[in-house]
């Protein structure tokens, strides 16, 4: 059942013209009702109340007229409509014309709030520059389409403008706002070899920028397609009360003929009176009409999802808001999540020492070069320093969570954990205490290089630990890295267990067996390996900065700019909405059911009971838009 007051055709001036139809039914109305009181005219009120009937009614007519022809079912319109006609019909057409004019002036407020939603949906999508200013071979400037931008294009972003597509500092430095993708207001430095994205603010300083990824390739464009897709996708809430609408509308119907029935044949006046049978059954198909149980829940879910893209949180739909709020395990990759991601090398390694130890070097690097893992741009650095170069790679092949196979002059090369490039023994290598120490070996059979890597805990990760415990949420590490280097992170973040040298699969069935135990569990990961556990778990965490595009596409939900602390904000978030959708829920239905009973055995104005069920579409509305407001509750 589609929401009340509704058109497939929402334009941003729709509800300013609701307002005017139903300013002017209220306008006509009183006229009618001065004329009827002073002038004792019935064919001027006669026009009046026309013309009130024709404003207040026009949009219901639209909508309802289009449910029975296009859809075969009947609305809330119609009902409305009928309502209307019926008070008409018993005598009361000042009552029929008050109905169409809260009708129709609690549609222009239902449609403003839900524009006022959208518009803060749409300030995220304006951070889209459409010109970008391209360096030439010679290091002149041109102006271009960025949809024509390529990745290696160099371009100039000078200060005040918005960066137009993802890139790498070339020259130059400056600090980006980035709070319109990840809802951080304190801009980011930038220097050369540092990462900016499009759609952010460049404040102070030139910059120039080699281009890593197309538009439609962007960090803006990926940001913009979620939000797309949230807004199409419905609650599980919401579709069970729009599989149940057409039915519930059939029931109202229903109902009204029953009780006009019911009070006819057990003597009840059939159309003169308040307490008339047709008068009451008008007044019971109003107040069950369900215009306020039907905008429960997409006002708040439209509502925290805006709330929650401005602060870096993109929502895939109102089902990743429910079921964060029940989640009562969180599972966490290691490598990009709970540590920076961006580990430096701190030893490279060669043996036997009469090899030829650039070419072993050139052979990582080759490896390497293609490689999305978190550890490759560190290791190809540190190769290019020591002399190693990018050599042809034959037959290469990607064994996620293992490594990867290639051929280099006729020869298999394995890079990749220890175990699966066949690395029996090694010599001992002593690092600082506490270091959380990573390995990434390659060999050819013969030849072995190990590179060893230092990475660093996220500022926030401990801090997001203890929020998730002080709220009874276990945490579980899952990773493919080493014992050791597990075993110093889980105690530098404070994750109540963990599991190291976890292949792909095996970390995918730790999710599903934590499930089986009887855990809601969410899982946060950012790479190509974390993809099958993200799809296991029944909220999918991707890390939105460094995240791949597999984990991406995983994803209920979206932290943006690797900044881990968001995650107690979604979970805030997530709780509060589910909070509102319940409390709508619960004034809609006891709103509706409260008249219900009144009329049907006692009786009720007509005048009352439109009240109830306009008053009670507005708040649940309301009571939503609450939510474009959230912040996250600061810790005391």
């Amino acid at each position: 059942m589609s929401a009340p007051h509704s058109s497939s055709d929402h334009t941003h001036d729709r509800w300013q013209k609701l307002a005017g139809l139903a300013l002017s039914c209220g306008v006509l109305g009183s006229a009618a009702w001065w004329s009827q009181k002073h002038l004792n005219q019935p064919s001027l009120e006669l026009v009046f109340i026309i013309g009130a009937f024709i404003t207040g009614g026009w949009e219901a007519l639209e909508e309802g007229w289009h449910a029975l022809r296009c859809e075969k079912r009947i609305d809330v319109h119609v009902l409305m409509l009928l309502a209307a006609a019926g008070a008409w019909v018993v005598g009361q057409p000042l009552e029929g014309v008050l109905l169409l004019f809260l009708f129709s002036t609690a549609g222009a407020l239902e449609h403003y709030a839900m524009e006022r939603t959208r518009k803060a949906i749409d300030t995220l999508l304006t951070h889209a520059p459409k010109i970008a200013r391209k360096l030439l071979a010679d290091d002149s400037e041109v102006a271009i389409e960025v949809a024509k931008l390529q990745p290696e294009d160099r371009i100039i972003v000078r200060p005040g403008e918005l960066v137009p597509a993802d890139g790498i500092v070339l020259q130059g430095e400056s600090a980006t706002d980035e709070s319109s993708l990840t809802g951080e207001a304190r801009p980011i430095a930038k220097k050369p070899q540092d990462t900016v994205a499009s759609g952010t603010l460049n404040t102070w300083g030139r910059l120039v920028i080699r281009v890593t990824h197309s538009e439609a390739d962007s960090t803006l464009f990926k940001i913009i397609k979620l939000i797309r897709e949230a807004q199409a996708n419905k609650a599980p809430i919401q579709n069970t009360i729009d599989r149940w609408g057409d039915r519930y509308a059939i029931f109202t119907l229903s109902s009204a003929v029953l009780l006009f029935l019911v009070l006819w044949l057990t003597g009840h006046a059939l159309m003169v009176g308040e307490n008339s049978a047709l008068y009451r059954a008008m007044t019971l198909l109003v107040v069950l009409s369900p215009c306020a149980l039907v905008l429960s829940v997409p006002s708040a879910v439209l509502a925290a999802i805006a709330a929650g893209a401005r602060q870096g949180i993109l929502f895939r739909g109102g089902a990743a808001i429910e079921r964060l709020a029940e989640v009562n395990c969180v599972g966490f990759d290691k490598t990009g999540t709970l540590t920076e991601g961006n580990p430096s090398v701190a030893v490279l390694e060669t043996w036997p020492a009469s090899d030829d130890r650039t070419f072993a070097l050139s052979a990582l690097l080759s490896l390497e070069a293609d490689s999305t893992h978190p550890f490759a741009a560190g290791i190809i650095k540190a190769c290019q320093e020591a002399g190693g170069q990018k050599l042809p790679v034959a037959n290469l092949t990607n064994v996620p969570g293992h490594g990867i196979t290639g051929t280099i002059n006729q020869v298999a090369w394995k890079l990749g954990t220890k175990e699966f490039v066949g690395i029996q023994e090694s010599p001992t290598l002593l690092m600082p205490a506490g270091a959380i120490v990573s390995e990434v070996w390659a060999s050819d059979g013969h030849t072995v290089v190990r590179v060893t890597l230092i990475d660093r805990i996220r500022a926030q990760s401990a801090a997001t630990l203890t929020g998730l415990h002080d709220r009874k949420i276990r945490t579980i590490m899952l990773t493919g890295d080493r014992e050791a280097a597990a075993s110093v992170t889980a105690q530098k973040v404070g994750v109540q267990s963990y599991q190291a040298g976890l292949s792909p699969e095996q970390k995918m069935r730790a999710i599903k067996k934590l499930s089986q135990e009887g855990y809601t569990v969410a899982m946060v990961g950012d790479g190509i390996n974390d993809a099958p556990s993200l799809t296991a778990a029944d909220v999918a965490i991707g890390m939105g900065g460094r995240g791949s595009d597999a984990a991406l596409e995983s994803s209920d939900l979206v932290l943006t700019g690797d900044r881990i602390e968001l995650l107690l904000t979604a979970l805030e978030l997530s709780t509060a909405a589910r909070q509102t959708i319940r409390l709508n829920i619960t004034l809609a239905i006891g709103a509706a059911l409260g008249m219900a009973l009144l009329v049907i055995f006692h009786g009720a104005p007509l005048t009352a009971g439109v009240m109830v069920h306009e008053g009670s579409t507005v708040i649940v509305c309301l009571n939503g838009l609450r939510l474009l407001n959230f912040r996250k509750k600061r810790s005391a």
